[in-house]
């Protein structure tokens, strides 16, 4: 094989994901930062995930939610 024929074979190769935008920006993701477009807005997601902006709300009383009524 010669070295021009290692450049088009590499070419042809499907990517593995789908190109999604950064859920933060919009722009379109890189390899690298996957999901994300870059460094900057995969920090900034850490960041929101650390500082408990990203919250699953929960029930004060699981019986309740449930419809639960034992007495």
């Amino acid at each position: 094989m010669s070295a021009g024929d290692e450049d088009g074979a590499a070419g042809k190769v499907a990517p593995l994901r789908k190109a999604v935008p950064c859920p933060e920006c919009g722009r379109p993701s890189a390899r690298d930062h996957y999901p994300f477009c870059s460094d900057r807005c995969r920090s900034l997601d850490l960041s929101r995930w650390l500082n408990g902006s990203y919250a699953i709300p929960v029930a004060d009383d699981e019986s309740k939610a449930n419809g639960d009524d034992e007495t």
